[in-house]
């Protein structure tokens, strides 16, 4: 099978598959990762085939298989191949009812920083999941590993002095309104501590994040 398939048989061999690997009675969860890759630019074929995926994992969680579920999505909250409101709608159809949707995973960063300015505005997909309950893990939050050489020390003490790059860009986004957690990839035990240490801060304030993302985004 070749690209991305949400086809209802592929979702059950691989939640199978995912707890032979983990030797796991029930996963924790389980996200579909970048839906919007299966049909690209028809929005009625892909919700179906999400609706049809949903049920499957609707069927795992009644089995006792999975806790629940959600989405991992790279560009379809942002292009609004989807919004948070119909992910739940969806669910919601596949369950019959109550759905065990539970989290939306989506980048986050200072250089894709849509989700942070709708955020501090109020609107957008983190400000919909955080009102739905939802778990929101930020991924990408150095963008790939690109930001620590972009963002400069002048710019990491404007976030919070005494921080590294790194650092400072990873607490700027766990500060963001409606993130609960951020997911990091790290070469060795010093990035995951250097990690750690900046997520044990205390959070921007709002207006902190304004002054950030404004200066961002001036020319």
């Amino acid at each position: 099978m070749v690209g991305h398939s949400l086809a209802p048989q592929y979702v059950r061999w691989q939640v199978g598959r995912n707890r032979a690997q983990l030797g796991r009675e029930r996963l924790d969860l389980v996200l579909l990762h970048n839906p919007e890759r299966a049909h690209p630019g028809d929005r009625p074929t892909l919700h179906r085939a999400m609706r049809e995926a949903f049920v499957v994992l609707e069927e795992a969680v009644a089995a006792g298989n999975v806790a629940g579920y959600g989405i991992a999505t790279w560009a379809g909250l942002e292009e609004e191949a989807f919004t948070v409101g119909e992910l739940l709608a969806l669910a919601a159809e596949a369950a019959g009812g109550r759905h065990h949707l539970v989290a939306v995973q989506m980048p986050v960063s200072l250089v894709m920083m849509t989700p942070i300015t709708q955020a501090l505005h109020g609107r957008g997909p983190l400000t919909a999941a955080a009102g739905a309950e939802l778990r929101v893990m930020a991924s990408a939050p150095l963008h790939g590993g690109e930001l620590p050489g972009i963002v400069d020390q002048e710019l990491a003490d404007l976030i919070r002095p005494g921080l590294t790059p790194a650092q400072a860009c990873i607490l700027a986004v766990a500060s963001c309104p409606g993130v609960t957690n951020v997911l990091l990839a790290a070469s060795g035990a010093p990035h995951w501590k250097e990690a750690a240490d900046a997520v044990a801060q205390p959070s921007l304030t709002a207006a902190k994040l304004r002054e950030i993302t404004g200066v961002l985004a001036s020319p």
